[in-house]
C-alpha cells in the first residue's frame, strides 16, 4: 500500500472515530436526567399588542389546554425531575362580568407515578385570566394582591409587568398582570428545587413562560375618519 493510501485511511478512520464519539455524546447527553435540562425563556409582548401593533385572531385569548400554557415536560425539567413524572388537569373557567373577567383558566400540575416520592403530589397551580382592558385586569388584580394574607411579600418587576412575590411556610406564591391579562402560581414548599434553586426565582422563570402564552386579543383596527376615509374608498 502506497504512503498516500495509509495515509487516507488513517484520516478516515479518525474521522469516523470523531463522528462515533459525538453520536454517543449526544445519545447521553439524550439520556440524562431533565434536571440538566436548559430550556430558553420565551419573551411576551408589553401590552395588549404584539410587534406588528395587532394580534392574529387564531393566538389571541387563553389556551384551551394548560399544555399549551405550560408543558409538562418543561415543567419537569424546570423542577429536575425525570421524564414523564408531570401530568395536568385543565380547568376553562367562565366569564365573570361584574369583575370585567372574559376568560379564564386553571391548571393543576401532579406528580406521576415516575416522580420520585412524589407521585399524586401539586407540583403547581396556575391562574390565567383575561380582561375587558387593562384597567379592569389591574384594578381586579389589585384585589386580589391585597387579600394575601400571612407571609412575607416582596414587589418585583418583569420586565414591564409587576408582579407580587408573597413566601409562606407551605407555599411561594407569584402573581403578576401585564395589559389586561393575568397570571398566578403557587409553588407548594414540598416540591424539590433543583441545585438548591430558590423557590422565588424557578417562579418568576414560570411566569414568564406562561406570560408569553396570555395573548389579549387584538382590538379591531379603527375605520379612519374624514378625507383619509374618502381617499381610500375613492381608491377602492
Amino acid at each position: 500500500m502506497r504512503r498516500g493510501d495509509v495515509r487516507g485511511s488513517f484520516v478516515f478512520v479518525l474521522s469516523s472515530a470523531v463522528v462515533a464519539f459525538v453520536l454517543i455524546g449526544s445519545l447521553a447527553a439524550c439520556a440524562v436526567g431533565a434536571s440538566e435540562a436548559e430550556l430558553p425563556v420565551p419573551t411576551f409582548p408589553a401590552s395588549a399588542q404584539g410587534a406588528d401593533g395587532s394580534a392574529s385572531a387564531e393566538d389571541s385569548g387563553l389556551p384551551d389546554d394548560c399544555e399549551r400554557l405550560l408543558p409538562v415536560a418543561d415543567l419537569g425539567a424546570l423542577l429536575g425531575l425525570p421524564l414523564d413524572s408531570v401530568s395536568v388537569r385543565t380547568i376553562i373557567g367562565t366569564p365573570s362580568p361584574s369583575v370585567g373577567r372574559t376568560e379564564r383558566l386553571t391548571c393543576q400540575y401532579v406528580g406521576t407515578a415516575a416522580a420520585p416520592g412524589l407521585r399524586g403530589a401539586a407540583l403547581l397551580n396556575v391562574n390565567a385570566g383575561l380582561y375587558l382592558d387593562g384597567a379592569s385586569a389591574a384594578e381586579h388584580w389589585l384585589i386580589n394582591v391585597n387579600a394575601e394574607n400571612g407571609g412575607a411579600r416582596r414587589d418585583l418587576q418583569l420586565g414591564t409587568a409587576p408582579a407580587v412575590l408573597v413566601e409562606r411556610p407551605g407555599e411561594t406564591l407569584l402573581t403578576t398582570v401585564n395589559g389586561s391579562g393575568t397570571v398566578t402560581l403557587v409553588l407548594p414548599s414540598r416540591v424539590p428545587q433543583p441545585s438548591g434553586r430558590a423557590p422565588a426565582d424557578t417562579l418568576v422563570d414560570l411566569a414568564l413562560r406562561t406570560l408569553a402564552e396570555v395573548t389579549p386579543p387584538a382590538s379591531p383596527t379603527p375605520e379612519p375618519a374624514g378625507p383619509e376615509r374618502g381617499l381610500r374608498e375613492a381608491a377602492g
